[in-house]
C-alpha cells in the first residue's frame, strides 16, 4: 500500500495543482460571479423556453417555438434518457465555468504525455502550455463551451488510441471508449472531425512505421480495436448522434432544393455549405507568425491600447475628452489581416515554439512524423482560400482547400477554417515537451544538442530581428480601414497605423527576449550549470509568464459579472412587457434587439444558432429579412417591435396576422423549390397554399384541388405547448387548413379525434392537412422515434460497456496477481 500510495502521490499533487491553477486564472468564480460570455447569452436567449418547461413539467421537449418560428432543441442543449457519458463528463467538470474547462485541458494532456511515458514533471509542464494556449483561452471568454468542451477530450482520445498501439490492448480499448464517448457528448462535431483527420495522419505514419517493423499484424488488429472502441462510444451516444444525422439534412448543413439566390443570380448547388461561407474566415499566410508573435497582425479588432498611444490623441483632436478617448482606445481597431473580424490571436507562445523548432532536430521516429504532419496539414486547411503568392484570393484560390470542399466527405458540413488550428496547438505541445525528454537523456551527444541549440535560436531568433529590422515593409493596412478613413479622416488612419506599428515592434522585441532566455536555459542545462529539475521549473514559470501575460490582455477578471447578470442576461422592456399581455398565441419579429434576446421572452422569427432549419433560413433571407408583410403574415407574427424617428422603440400590432391556422379556398401546384419560394412574395396565402409537384405529390395524396370555405368555418388553437398544439375546426364541408407553424417531417405526428393522420408541407416551410367536414380535435405532438431509438442503444451499449469493463479489471488484476506470485 505504501509503495502504491508513493506511485500515485505525485499524480494527485500535479492534479491540484491544475486545480488552483484554472481557480488561479478564473479566480472570480471564487466570489460567485460568473464569465460574461455573448456566445451563452444567445444560448440563454434560445433555450429559455425548453428549460422552463422543464422545470415546469418535469419532462423534456425536443421542440421549442421561441426561436426561428419553431425548430429542434437537438443543438440546444437537449436532454436525453439513458446519457450515461454525459453525466460522468459532469462528473469530471466539477470546477465552476469556465475553470473547468481548463482543468479538463490540463489534465488530458497530462495524461496523453503520461501514456507517452513522458516524466510526471515533463507531463505537467506540457499540459501547461496546452492549457493556456491563447486560443483555448479566447475561446472560453466568448463562449464557445462545446467548441472548448471538445478540444479538451482531444488528447484524451490519443491517449487511448496510442495506448492500444503499445500492445495495451484492454487499456487502450477501455480509455479510448470513455474518451471518445466524453469527446462526442461534448458536441461539437467540427472539432471531432478535426480530430479524425489527425488519428487518419496517425494512422498513416503508425502503418508505414509497421511495415517497415513488419508488425502488420499487431497494427491491424489494433486498428480493429479501435474500430470496436469508436463503435461502441457511437452506441453510447446513440440518441444525439441519430437526431443531429436526422436534423442535418433538413439544417443549413443539408443540400439545398433552390438553384436561386434571392437576387435572381445562380445559386452554387452544394451538399453542404457555400464555399464563400466556409472560407469566409481565412488564416491569411503571413498571419501564421501570430502563433509566435501574439499581435504580429494587430491583434484583435478591439486592442487596448492605452493612453500613450497615437488612438488616444488622435480621438482627443477629434473632438473627444480624455475620459472618452481613453474609452475608445480600450478597443482600438487593431487587427489588420484578411479575416473580416478576429477576437485575438492564436498565440501558442515562443517559448513552446523554440522548444518545437528544437524538437525538430532532437525528436526521431514515428512521433515526431505524425506531429509534424499534424502541424503542416493544420496550417495548411487553416488557410482557407488564401493561398501563396494569391494577392486577391476568391474563394476557390487554394487548391488544397478546393479538393477537401468537394472530395472529403463531410468537409463541407462545416465553416470557419480557421477553427482546424486546434490541431497544431495540441500537436506543437506535445512534441515540444518530447524536445526537453530527448534534451535530458543521451547525455553523451551534448555537441550534437549544442548545435541543435544554435540552429534554433538562429531560426527563432532570426526571424524575429528580420522583422524588426524590415518592419517598414509592411503597410499596416486593415481591411476595414475604409470606414475609418471615410468616417474619421486620413490622419486618424495614420494613428491606427502607427499603433499597430508600435505593438508589432513592442510584441516581436518580447518574443525575441523569451526565446534567447529559453535558450540561455538549454546552454546553461548543457554546460553543467542547472539541473534538470530547475529547467523544468523555469521552463514552467517562463511558459505561463508568456501565455498568461497574453491571455490576460482578452480574458480577464473584468469580463466576470454577478452571477444574476448571466443568468437573466435580457432586460424587459417596455414593449415586451406590453407584448406578454397578450397571452394567446402569436410570433414576434423584433427589428430592434439582439439575435436572441426576442426568445427569451416571445415565440420569435428571431435567433441565434448555427445550424437552423434550412428552409426557414431561406425564406428569412428572401422574405423576412426584407420586412415582407404577407411572409410575416402567414408567420402569425402579431406584433413587431421597431424604432421610431428618434430611436425609441414602439410595438407595431398587426391585424393582419393569418393567425394559427385558417381554410384556404385552393391549392396551387407548382414545379419546382425555386416556384414555390419565389410564389411566397404574391400569394394570396390567406386563400391560397402552394406546393410542389411531381416530388412531393405522393404524400399529399390530396383528392382535390379546391374548396368551399363558407363563412362560419373555423378552425382555433385551444391548447399549446412547444411540443403539443391542440385546434378544434368546425366546417361544414371538406376543408384545407394551413398551420402557422414551422414543417419538420421528422417527430410531428398528427391525430384527428385521436386517430393519427397526416400533415404535408405548403408554403415552402409551413404545415397543411386535409380536415373532413363537421366537428374534429386535430393535435399535433413532437414525439420523436430517434430519441426512443437512440435512448435504446444508449441504455443497452451502457450496460454492455459496464461488463466489459468489470471483465477487463478482473482480468488485469488476476494477471498482476500470476506476475508478482
Amino acid at each position: 500500500m505504501q509503495f502504491s500510495l508513493k506511485k500515485i502521490l505525485p499524480h494527485l499533487l500535479v492534479l491540484v495543482g491544475f486545480v488552483v491553477l484554472s481557480l488561479a486564472y478564473f479566480s472570480p468564480v471564487l466570489k460567485g460571479k460568473q464569465i460574461l460570455q455573448s456566445d451563452i447569452v444567445q444560448y440563454i436567449g434560445m433555450s429559455k423556453q425548453q428549460k422552463d418547461f422543464r422545470v415546469k413539467t418535469g419532462e423534456e421537449t425536443y421542440w421549442t417555438n421561441s426561436a426561428f418560428s419553431g425548430m429542434p432543441t437537438y443543438q440546444l442543449g437537449a436532454k436525453y434518457p439513458h446519457n450515461y457519458i454525459k453525466k460522468l463528463d459532469l462528473m469530471i467538470r466539477f470546477l465552476p465555468r469556465p475553470a473547468d474547462y481548463l482543468f479538463l485541458y490540463l489534465l488530458s494532456f497530462y495524461v496523453l504525455l503520461l501514456v507517452l511515458k513522458v516524466d510526471f514533471k515533463l507531463a505537467a509542464l506540457g499540459a501547461i502550455a496546452f492549457g493556456f494556449s491563447t486560443y483555448l483561452i479566447i475561446i472560453l471568454g466568448v463562449g464557445h463551451n462545446s467548441k472548448a468542451h471538445a478540444i479538451a477530450y482531444m488528447p484524451l482520445v490519443l491517449s487511448g488510441i496510442l495506448l492500444t498501439f503499445q500492445r495495451k490492448y484492454i487499456a487502450g480499448f477501455l480509455l479510448t471508449v470513455v474518451a471518445m464517448g466524453l469527446e462526442i457528448a461534448a458536441n461539437h462535431f467540427q472539432m471531432t472531425y478535426y480530430l479524425m483527420l489527425l488519428v487518419i495522419v496517425l494512422g498513416v505514419v503508425y502503418l508505414i512505421d509497421a511495415y517497415k517493423k513488419k508488425i502488420l499484424p499487431h497494427y491491424f488488429k489494433s486498428v480493429g480495436i479501435l474500430f470496436a472502441a469508436v463503435f461502441l462510444a457511437l452506441a453510447l451516444n446513440a440518441t444525439g448522434i441519430l437526431a443531429t444525422k436526422e436534423y442535418v439534412k433538413e439544417s443549413t448543413r443539408g443540400k439545398s432544393e433552390l438553384t436561386i439566390n434571392p437576387d435572381g443570380s445562380t445559386k452554387e448547388v452544394t451538399s453542404g455549405l457555400d464555399r464563400d461561407y466556409i472560407t469566409q474566415f481565412s488564416y491569411g499566410i503571413l498571419e501564421t507568425f501570430n502563433l509566435y508573435i501574439p499581435r504580429f497582425m494587430g491583434g484583435g479588432n478591439g486592442e487596448n491600447v492605452g493612453k500613450d498611444s497615437a488612438m488616444f490623441e488622435a480621438y482627443r483632436k477629434l473632438g473627444a475628452s480624455p475620459s472618452q478617448a481613453l474609452q475608445e482606445s480600450k478597443r482600438a481597431p487593431m487587427y489588420w489581416g484578411d479575416q473580416p473580424i478576429v477576437e485575438a490571436p492564436a498565440y501558442v507562445g515562443a517559448v513552446v515554439l523554440f522548444l518545437f523548432v528544437l524538437a525538430l532536430f532532437l525528436v526521431k521516429g514515428r512521433l515526431k512524423w505524425w506531429l509534424v504532419a499534424g502541424v503542416i496539414m493544420s496550417l495548411v486547411l487553416s488557410f482557407g482560400k488564401n493561398w501563396f503568392f494569391v494577392t486577391d484570393p476568391a474563394p476557390d484560390s487554394n487548391p488544397i482547400t478546393n479538393f477537401f470542399i468537394d472530395y472529403v466527405p463531410f468537409y463541407n458540413k462545416f465553416r470557419a477554417v480557421t477553427s482546424i488550428q486546434v490541431i497544431l496547438e495540441l500537436c506543437i505541445p506535445v512534441l515540444a515537451i518530447f524536445g526537453l525528454v530527448r534534451l535530458f537523456n543521451d547525455f553523451e551527444k551534448k555537441e550534437e544538442k549544442l548545435k541543435a541549440l544554435k540552429i534554433t535560436l538562429g531560426i527563432t531568433g532570426g526571424i524575429a530581428i528580420l522583422f524588426l529590422l524590415f518592419k517598414s515593409s509592411f503597410d499596416f493596412a486593415g481591411v476595414n480601414d475604409g470606414f475609418y478613413r471615410q468616417n474619421y479622416g486620413q490622419a486618424f488612419i495614420d494613428a491606427i497605423k502607427a499603433d499597430r506599428k508600435a505593438i508589432f515592434t513592442q510584441d516581436t522585441i518580447r518574443s525575441l527576449i523569451l526565446v534567447l532566455l529559453s535558450a540561455g536555459i538549454i546552454w546553461a542545462f548543457l554546460k553543467e550549470k542547472l539541473k534538470e529539475k530547475w529547467v523544468i521549473a523555469i521552463f514552467a514559470a517562463l511558459i505561463l509568464f508568456d501565455l498568461v501575460g497574453v491571455n490576460k490582455r482578452y480574458v480577464n477578471n473584468d469580463d466576470f459579472v454577478s452571477a444574476i447578470q448571466v443568468n437573466q442576461p435580457f432586460q424587459m422592456n417596455e414593449a415586451d412587457k406590453e407584448i406578454l399581455k397578450d397571452t394567446t398565441h402569436f410570433r414576434v419579429f423584433d427589428l430592434v434587439s439582439g439575435p436572441s434576446k426576442p426568445s427569451y421572452y416571445h415565440n420569435s422569427l428571431n435567433g441565434y444558432n448555427a445550424a437552423e432549419l434550412k428552409r426557414y433560413r431561406e425564406v428569412f433571407d428572401w422574405y423576412i429579412a426584407k420586412n415582407n408583410i404577407n411572409v410575416l403574415n402567414m408567420l402569425n407574427t402579431k406584433y413587431i417591435i421597431a424604432q421610431d424617428e428618434k430611436g425609441g422603440m414602439f410595438t407595431y400590432t398587426n391585424e393582419d396576422a393569418n393567425g394559427n391556422a385558417w381554410f384556404v379556398k385552393s391549392l396551387e401546384k407548382v414545379d419546382s423549390a425555386n416556384q414555390e419560394i419565389k410564389r411566397l412574395d404574391s400569394l394570396d396565402n390567406k386563400n391560397i397554399a402552394v406546393y410542389v409537384k411531381p416530388k412531393d405529390i405522393e404524400q399529399f395524396n390530396i383528392p382535390k384541388k379546391s374548396y368551399v370555405v363558407d363563412s362560419l368555418a373555423s378552425i382555433k388553437l385551444v391548447e399549446h405547448q412547444p411540443n403539443y398544439l391542440k385546434y378544434q375546426s368546425n366546417n361544414t364541408n371538406d376543408g384545407f387548413a394551413v398551420f402557422s407553424e414551422v414543417y419538420y417531417g421528422n417527430g410531428w405526428k398528427t391525430f384527428i379525434d385521436a386517430e393519427e393522420s397526416t400533415h404535408v408541407r405548403v408554403n415552402y416551410i409551413l404545415r397543411g392537412m386535409e380536415i373532413p367536414a363537421g366537428k374534429h380535435i386535430i393535435e399535433f405532438k413532437f414525439d420523436p422515434e430517434v430519441v426512443k431509438t437512440g435512448s435504446s442503444i444508449a441504455l443497452t451499449s451502457s450496460i454492455f460497456f459496464w461488463l466489459l469493463l468489470l471483465t477487463g479489471l478482473f482480468y488485469e488484476f488476476k494477471k498482476k496477481r500470476k506476475e508478482s506470485a
